[in-house]
């Protein structure tokens, strides 16, 4: 008998990690003052148009926080991964796994947000934050899942790899 409750979910949104929300508010930032500088000058509609892109740019964060990049579930022996619109579901079978364990996703200060990116014998899957969880199959292929839960995603699935 199969059960459908989930035993781990965690969704992950793109906009959330500090990097480049300060990134983007560094730049609205230099918008507003450019804009205050330009104000004062015969350029009016040039200064106008610094405006409207510092509020473009905190609208555009704001709406990132959210966006969900994708959501990671552990079920029925096995850890789904699904992400937006476009991206296919991706299903690891626990069954196959031979060793999970936690690690650091990347030794870099500023990673990209991936789904599904294969790499040098690696599937990632990652949105924010310097914890993942390394799990290797039979034939070798490493999935690195970053998370923020990284702790209670590796007992789940240590868990189901019990049952």
């Amino acid at each position: 008998m199969t059960s459908e409750k989930s035993v781990f979910i965690e969704k992950q949104y793109l906009g959330r990690e500090w990097i480049p929300v300060t990134i983007r508010l560094v730049l609205a930032i230099f918008c507003f003052a450019a804009y205050t500088f330009n104000f004062f000058t015969d350029e009016q509609n040039k200064a106008d148009i610094l405006a409207v892109v510092g509020f473009g740019i905190i609208t555009i964060s704001i709406i990132m926080g959210f966006l969900l990049h994708f959501r990671i579930r552990v079920l029925n022996k096995s850890v789904l991964i699904d992400g937006l619109w476009t991206t296919r579901l991706v299903k690891i079978d626990l069954n196959s796994i031979v060793k999970a364990e936690k690690g650091v996703y990347s030794t870099y200060l500023f990673n990209n947000p991936v789904y599904n990116l294969h790499k040098k014998g690696t599937i990632r899957f990652y949105t924010s934050g310097n914890d993942a969880i390394h799990l290797t199959d039979r034939d070798g292929l490493v999935y690195i899942i970053g998370s923020q839960q990284a702790n209670e995603f590796l007992r789940a699935i240590k868990e189901e790899m019990k049952n």
